[in-house]
């Protein structure tokens, strides 16, 4: 047989046998419903993305910039600890952090408004994003996964 008879010969039976390869396919009943995610396949109306809360301004009741949105604290459940609030800076430079509840902070029409005025933001005690004696809060996240803060 020559070279190219034997090629197509081969060829052809892998062709074949392909299929059989492939459609191994269980015909037994299923069981169990598929797995659904507890999580949800989109966002929901209560819901928002932190990339867009970050660096979102903060309006006051008569619609008035009273500061902006530094940063979100996540405890280690998972949850928003606090909802950092640069209050009081002009181009970044001489304001000072505050720490709301995240229940504080309205949403609506993706705006963020507070039940608070600029002035008694800046009546809070200010809030530290990093923490001197245990250097919490000055590690960036890993590129590769793994734990924070490391």
């Amino acid at each position: 047989m020559s070279k190219l008879n034997t090629t197509a010969a081969l060829a052809a039976l892998l062709m074949a046998t392909a299929p059989i390869a492939y459609a191994q396919v269980s015909t037994a009943p299923h069981t169990s419903a598929p797995a659904t995610s507890v999580i949800g396949s989109e966002i929901q109306p209560d819901q928002f993305r932190a990339t867009k809360m970050i660096g979102s301004t903060v309006y006051d009741v008569q619609n008035r910039d009273i500061g902006k949105v530094k940063d979100l604290i996540v405890d280690k459940d998972g949850r928003v600890a606090a909802v950092v609030v640069d209050v009081g800076s002009f181009l970044g430079v001489g304001g000072k952090y505050v720490a709301l509840n995240i229940s504080d902070i309205k949403t609506n029409n993706n705006r963020l408004t507070l039940d608070r005025t600029k002035e008694q933001l800046q009546q809070m005690t200010e809030y530290r994003l990093e923490d001197r004696n245990t250097g919490a809060g000055t590690s960036t996240s890993p590129a590769t996964g793994g734990r924070l803060g490391r």
